[in-house]
């Protein structure tokens, strides 16, 4: 099965550091000798900040306006048609300083149902000295949404600490700590990360030194490969996940999938997905919000794959693979079934 696209996104105050951050991604994917691509957003008609992005990354621009509100609906579109057009190895969505992550985030899912893409992490650059001085007022819509952009973390940047004392720099961690008690904090001057350290931050859940199709096969009833040791890891800091992306690669019973949706964790907020059932003549769509599910009957155009998209905070994507996992190799071993209608 074809390798899922990653994407990043970058989320931060304007002046933070977040394109300096992203060139050195850039840099750093292209020095691999990846094909990274940008979606940059700008409130304003102009994309200053693209001017300082090198030229041959290829890019999409939505100006005029935020893309967790007004642009919202037109950043599956602009993803999209990035995808297919420069075949990139790699996405980064730059966000304006006033954009909602959780809503990104769930816009940039939305891209998920028809297109090969996995959501990876939530890079937030925070500007330790703006921080510390909103931090001590405590007021405004602008206090508000740097809290918001902080807890919704998958790892957040503490940039441009040479311009706070040791002390201060140790009571912003403290507050960035009581705001996201899971995200990793790295310090920074001018974002001056081994890109390495900060991706490797982001990694998730993986298999050590295993495909997919190896580990799948390795998974037991129980969760274990069949060596007596676990073959999925997380880390303990990827517990604050804001999205997890499932590719399915059989379908699966329709009844156990229902009832794993059912017993999703309350801190799944959201899901969403396309699903092949084993026992009905029908692909469905699946919504799920407020502890509710609904499918629908559909028949999608083109080359859909079969995918589900977790939309949450502080629960274990690595224990939703398994079990996901577990539901297609029961499939495999199921020695009949029974087509139903849903």
């Amino acid at each position: 099965m074809k390798q899922a696209l990653p994407v990043y996104i970058l989320s931060g105050f304007l002046g933070s550091g977040k394109t300096t951050l992203l060139q050195r991604l850039l840099d750093h994917w292209k020095a691999q000798g990846l094909r990274p691509a940008v979606v940059m957003n700008e409130l304003g008609e102009v994309n200053l900040d693209g001017l300082l992005v090198e030229q041959s990354v290829p890019m999409a621009e939505m100006l005029g306006g935020c893309i967790c509100c007004t642009s919202r609906g037109d950043l599956s579109t602009e993803l999209t048609t990035l995808v297919k057009k420069e075949s990139p190895d790699v996405v980064v969505i730059e966000a304006t300083g006033a954009a909602n992550p959780l809503e990104i985030v769930d816009a940039v899912t939305e891209t998920s149902l028809y297109q090969l893409v996995e959501l990876k992490g939530l890079i937030t650059v925070v500007d330790a000295a703006h921080l510390l001085e909103l931090y001590r007022s405590q007021q405004g819509s602008t206090y508000r949404l740097m809290q918001e952009q902080i807890r919704c973390a998958s790892v957040l940047i503490l940039n441009k600490t040479d311009r706070v004392t040791a002390e201060e720099a140790d009571e912003i961690s403290d507050v960035l700590r009581k705001w996201n008690a899971y995200a990793e904090i790295l310090p920074a001057v001018r974002c001056g990360l081994e890109p390495e350290i900060l991706l490797g931050s982001l990694g998730g859940v993986h298999l050590e030194g295993r495909d997919d199709e190896e580990a799948e096969e390795g998974i037991t009833e129980g969760g274990e490969s069949a060596q007596g040791t676990h073959t999925v890891h997380a880390h303990p800091t990827h517990d604050h996940v804001m999205a997890y992306t499932h590719y399915f690669k059989r379908a699966v019973n329709s009844e156990e999938f229902e009832q794993f949706v059912k017993e999703l964790p309350r801190d799944v907020y959201r899901a969403k997905g396309i699903v092949t059932f084993s026992d009905t003549s029908s692909r469905f769509l699946f919504q799920y919000a407020y502890r509710e599910a609904d499918f629908m009957k559909i028949t999608p155009q083109g080359e859909v794959p079969d995918v589900a998209v977790f939309i949450g905070e502080h629960f274990s994507s690595g224990e939703l693979r398994t079990q996901l996992l577990q539901l297609e190799k029961r499939t495999l071993t199921r020695p009949g079934t029974v087509r139903r209608s849903l």
